[in-house]
């Protein structure tokens, strides 16, 4: 055979399928990727089009393809698999070609036809496939790569398998003389329960005073905890101090007392992505000392809440969570596993901490438990009277007149003017995934916080989505004091698995770095939503970080922006109280590399001091530029000041 003949072949083009490459490197929101067959094992069937090839997938899932920019196309039918069976099944198709879409599927429903995808991939090095759960959650979205291939000349397509990242603990163990930490200031109503522990990290015993406290409110020098009633409207400077063996810490508060109340994001951790169904009494108890055992009430965490499935669900016989759901007079009964609303709060608030619970505007919760709908003024006053601090009220059954943005609301609006009739403060937390662009209207309905799009569930790519989001949007603009945009709880340390066991979470130390370096930046609630009770050194120390936690809860409220994108890089930044810029530089490349920002991109100048606030430590001064050599899916995260 002849060097010509040899050289013809090696140009001819040639096909893969899809489902002859490795899959291991698929994220998504549930379940394992499979080859030839739907997530649930079954033929790929996309509205009674059966398929004997292709890739079956649930949203959120990311499927990256090198191509060595020798591949020069694209092509599949793309659709819901008929074996999701229910009809809120929804996904988005998108192929995103070295950063940039070069396709997208409009909104795919169960019992749709399939779309076609045909799409060049000439020069494109690396293709991403993925699959969105079209801003609704990922409630049965099984979508289909059906009869997936990619056509190419030379080097064949290959998986891009993500490399293995041990743990990397950046934060340094806190000194043992005392410290003050959390935020500047506090908020509350007037003439209602207060409740607040001053977060101070040292070696114990450890005394707590405060200097200039308003009547009615009392410390305990153990704890820290200051309890009572708030005085009327206005704002109370006093002076925290904190003494141990070692030394002594002082610090200016605030205590404001008038309508704003969580004046800085909540801080806690939520039951669902670790216990799912079988939260209990027992287990929320256990969450509370785990607070108080691990440090991270000294950090300023305060919010233990129950999610889903702590009621009953209409017409179960089982017996645990059926029987009647309300007594006569229509009051909500709580399952077996919580045999006393009243002694659980009780027990949550003489550790220091504020108790959160959860329901629905409509008849029922996402997982088919008793909600609200037709007796939310009553169940309002049962949360106040059990002692509840925090309310996320989710969408899920509330199928009632939702045309336009004022259906979207009223919901919320409801519940939101019930809520400050009750004679304890309750944050409210609008669990409606970003529908009606929520955050414009969510804090003059009673709204504290919003959800601003679907479940994180364990996807990267809603780290990358939820940064275009949130660019795109400019929700920096409707972030405040009392108004906080929430992209989701955080994935840290182990969550649900298969059945009753955990798993670690699905994101790598570095993603998990960025998730709580973007939730502060802008000013989100920090909720964690992983094993509590079992907190390695890594987990603890993304959880511990004081300076970290600052920006989140620095009291100006002033939202982070993106000030710089090159490539697959970002920079986001946000003003701070003390007068110091607070930035992100984030590589979400899948290979290491530098991150620039000047000065000039985020309206500075002069010689600033350079403060690495993850390895808390100085770095220098710079007046012109700073580079950062950032991780794959990485971040730095630095504070500028004179």
């Amino acid at each position: 055979m002849s060097f010509l003949t040899l050289a013809l072949l090696a140009t001819q083009s040639a096909a893969i399928s899809l489902s002859e490459l490795d899959l291991s490197g698929i994220h998504q929101g549930w379940g394992h990727a499979m080859k030839n067959q739907s997530v649930t094992g079954t033929r790929i069937s996309i509205n009674g089009h059966s398929f004997e090839s292709g890739i079956g997938t649930h949203a959120i899932s990311t499927f990256k393809i090198k191509l060595y920019g020798a591949s020069t196309s694209f092509h599949a039918f793309c659709g819901v698999d008929d074996n999701a069976k229910v009809a809120r099944a929804s996904v988005v198709f998108h192929l995103i070609g070295d950063g940039k879409e070069l396709w997208k599927s409009p909104k795919m429903g169960w019992h749709q036809d399939p779309v076609q995808a045909n799409v060049s991939l000439k020069g494109i090095k690396m293709l991403s496939l993925v699959v969105d759960d079209a801003g609704d959650g990922i409630d049965y979205d099984h979508g289909d790569w059906a009869d997936a291939s990619i056509q190419y000349s030379g080097t064949a397509p290959t998986a891009f398998v993500p490399p293995i990242e041990k743990p990397y603990i950046l934060t340094p163990p806190p000194s043992p003389k005392p410290k003050i930490n959390g935020p500047s200031l506090v908020g509350g109503r007037p003439n209602h329960s207060f409740l607040y522990t001053v977060p101070v990290t040292g070696q114990r015993p450890m005394v707590v005073t405060v200097r200039g406290l308003p009547k009615g409110l009392a410390v305990d020098p153990q704890t820290g905890m200051i309890a009572g009633t708030l005085p009327k409207k206005g704002t109370y400077p006093v002076e925290l101090i904190a003494t141990n063996r070692l030394g002594k810490a002082l610090r200016k508060f605030k205590i404001v007392s008038g309508d704003e109340i969580a004046l800085t994001p909540q801080m806690g951790w939520n039951s669902w992505y670790v216990w799912l169904g079988r939260v209990s009494d027992t287990i929320m108890r256990q969450a509370a000392d785990s607070m108080v055992k691990t440090g991270m009430i000294q950090h300023g965490w305060q919010y233990v809440d129950i999610d889903d499935c702590w009621a009953r669900v209409p017409g179960s016989r089982d017996r645990i969570v059926g029987g009647p759901t309300r007594d006569q007079k229509g009051k909500l009964i709580p399952s077996s596993k919580f045999p006393n609303m009243n002694a659980l709060t009780d027990y949550i608030h003489s550790k220091g901490l504020k108790a959160g619970i959860y329901t629905s505007p409509g008849p029922t919760t996402c997982a088919g438990f008793e909600g609200a709908f037709g007796h939310e003024a009553q169940d309002a006053k049962t949360f106040s009277d059990w002692g509840f601090d925090l309310l996320k009220y989710d969408w899920c059954s509330y199928h009632q007149d939702v045309s336009g943005v004022a259906g979207l609301q009223k919901p919320y609006q409801l519940m939101g003017g019930l809520l400050k009739l009750q004679n304890r403060d309750i944050v409210l937390n609008l669990c409606q995934y970003g529908m009606g662009d929520v955050w414009k209207w969510g804090k003059a309905v009673g709204g504290h916080s919003w959800r601003t799009a679907g479940d994180l569930g364990v996807g990267y790519t809603m780290f990358q989505d939820g940064f275009d989001l949130y660019n795109k949007q400019h929700l920096e603009r409707f972030a405040g004091p009392g108004a906080f945009n929430d992209p989701d709880y955080l994935l840290l340390g182990s969550v649900a698995g298969e059945g009753d066991r955990l798993k670690p979470s699905p994101f790598t130390p570095s993603e998990q770095y960025t998730q709580v370096s973007f939730w502060s930046l802008i000013a989100a609630p920090l909720i964690l939503s992983g094993d509590i009770s079992h907190l390695d050194p890594f987990t603890l120390s993304l959880l511990t970080n004081d300076e970290i936690l600052a920006v989140d809860q620095d009291a100006l409220v002033k939202a982070a922006r993106r000030v710089a994108k090159v490539g697959e890089t970002e920079v986001w930044a946000r003003p701070l109280e003390d007068g110091g810029t607070a930035v992100g530089l984030f590589n979400l490349g899948d290979e290491p590399g530098p991150v620039t920002v000047s000065l000039k991109q985020l309206g500075l100048s002069g010689n600033l001091k350079v403060r690495d606030l993850w390895r808390q430590r100085d770095l220098g001064p710079t007046s012109n530029m700073f580079t950062a050599q950032v991780p794959r899916h990485g971040v730095c995260m630095i504070k500028l000041k004179r």
